[in-house]
């Protein structure tokens, strides 16, 4: 990582990262300080917004839906904000049913997670074509997170890891480096079953990614048909995108 680290220490959000010096197409690593990813950013502190600016950081892209958005806003000065709202499931209908004093197992609760990505792969492709131009616009610092940072998140991150020629092992490595570094909130119940459900709903588990990368390779033959068809990006674009995120080749 050289001088770098990669996650952030702030006191407003824990699961802040950035995607720099990861290995990718041709021998060449992401910039450093260009692409981050993150928990949502309503709870910043001054000093955590001070750091922020210190990065250059320019634009925010904000994958919470309607609700969660008006919940818990925020505005960063001199920071482009962007909704590419992705309404949320399997955490509404968790809360849903707790409130109805209805319980689930990990069994259910792991199923909800994987029909959770299923659901990315099959609906919302415009959305995350909507990510990746913005992307595409420059090279300006950028931010991408939802509400956890762990799953519509998660799931940006590793189609833009694997677009830009990122192995597959080190994506599910950037994946699960939310398990150690997210804040949680508390479980609603002190009992063990409901302990081992909020681990499920509020953690990430390889499985859930991978039933999304099952169901790209299933329909559309790989990331790079899905990216082409699905999220319409052209060759041209996607060349243009490893221009402005990977370093020159020998640096």
């Amino acid at each position: 990582m050289g001088d770098f680290s990669r996650a952030l220490t702030l006191d407003g959000a824990s699961n802040f990262r950035d995607l720099g010096g990861y290995g990718a197409a041709d021998g060449r690593r992401l910039r450093w300080r260009t692409l981050f990813r993150s928990d949502h950013l309503a709870a910043l502190t001054p000093q955590d917004t001070a750091q922020l600016a210190q990065l250059g950081l320019a634009r925010a892209v904000d994958f919470r839906g309607r609700e969660e958005r008006a919940a818990q806003p925020y505005e960063l000065a001199s920071v482009r904000y962007q909704s590419v709202p992705i309404e949320p499931t399997v955490v509404r209908r968790y809360r849903e049913l707790v409130a109805r004093g209805e319980r689930l197992d990990v069994a259910q609760a792991e199923r909800l997670m994987r029909e959770t990505y299923l659901g990315f792969v099959a609906d919302d492709a415009p959305q995350f074509g909507a990510f990746f131009a913005q992307l595409l616009e420059g090279d300006a610092p950028l931010v991408f997170h939802c509400t956890a940072g762990k799953d519509r998140t998660g799931f940006a991150a590793a189609l833009l890891l694997l677009a830009l020629g990122v192995s597959r092992e080190v994506v599910m490595q950037d994946y699960l480096l939310t398990n150690a570094l997210y804040r949680r909130p508390p479980p609603p119940a002190v009992d063990v079953r409901t302990r081992a459900v909020h681990e499920v709903i509020w953690g990430v588990r390889p499985g859930y990614l991978q039933a999304a990368l099952d169901a790209i390779e299933r329909e559309h033959g790989g990331v790079p048909g899905y990216l082409r068809q699905r999220l319409k990006l052209s060759d041209a674009a996607l060349q243009h995108l490893a221009t402005l995120y990977l370093q020159p080749p020998g640096r």
